[in-house]
């Protein structure tokens, strides 16, 4: 993740050297370090934090992928290189306490890291800015949502997968934002079509992109704002939005870009 002049984003390296531990590791994950969108993403999460002097830090270059694309592709091999590797970096640093912007790492951290040693308390961000709100950490103030029609696209990773339908819901119910759900939402959610590996291969021949199918259920809910939680879904539905030429009507947020706009961070 880039760091700006505007705030200081530490490394666990860093606290190291000072014989210091963070409350939280910031795990940033491959897209929101290398994709231009999804960089604006862990740049408002960072900003959220920093607003309220939370002690965290990242890997920096230490951090490599959780493994996730080469395991649901079907190379365990790799993938337990991968993990072997991160959970190395992770013992030596002792950490606990895991909050990631992306649900496949999530997911991956949470659930398969233990099978090989690596045993943390994992949380997506929008769990861990829930329970900083009902902590009275994190305040909510300013209107910029306030009326405004959000939908939420459940990330496969986080809801199906893993039962977190609340947590970023209750978010957007923060901003005193109109919450306004898809037709196939929840436990019946429809993937973005990025999951699985699916992201980094050619579409497979169909009638439609699932994004694009995707995209019918967004306009006949008619939001203002269609909100995500994973730097994959923030793709295909901004592609979808795109193909529906429907840029100007309708915006894509992750859940902490609400919060960091509405806050005026």
């Amino acid at each position: 993740m880039e760091q700006e002049s505007a705030f200081k984003v530490s490394t666990m390296a860093d606290l190291a050297t000072k014989g210091e531990k963070p409350e939280v590791l910031f795990w940033v994950g491959c897209a929101a370090s290398f994709d231009d969108r999804a960089k604006k993403v862990s740049k408002a999460f960072a900003k959220i934090l920093n607003s309220i002097a939370l002690n965290y830090a990242i890997l920096g270059t230490e951090e490599s992928c959780t493994g996730d694309p080469a395991k649901r592709a079907g190379n365990e091999f790799l993938f337990q290189m991968q993990a072997m590797t991160n959970i190395q970096v992770l013992e030596g640093y002792e950490v606990k306490k895991i909050v990631t912007t992306c649900p496949h790492c999530f997911n991956t951290l949470k659930n398969e890291y233990p099978s090989l040693g690596g045993n943390y308390d994992v949380m997506h961000h929008s769990q861990f800015l829930q329970a900083l709100i009902d902590e009275g950490r994190l305040k909510i103030e300013g209107g910029t949502f306030k009326g405004k029609k959000i939908s939420f696209h459940d990330p496969c990773y986080l809801g199906r997968a893993n039962e977190e339908y609340e947590a970023p819901r209750a978010l957007i119910q923060e901003l005193d934002a109109d919450l306004v759900e898809l037709k196939r939402c929840k436990s019946k959610g429809l993937c973005c079509g990025a999951g699985g590996a699916q992201m980094f291969k050619e579409s497979e021949a169909g009638e439609k992109e699932i994004n694009v199918e995707r995209m019918d259920d967004v306009e006949e809910a008619k939001p203002d704002v269609v909100a995500v939680g994973c730097p994959f879904c923030m793709t295909m539905m901004t592609d979808g939005v795109k193909s529906k030429e429907k840029e100007h009507e309708i915006k894509v947020y992750d859940l902490a870009e609400l919060i960091a706009e509405n806050n005026n961070l």
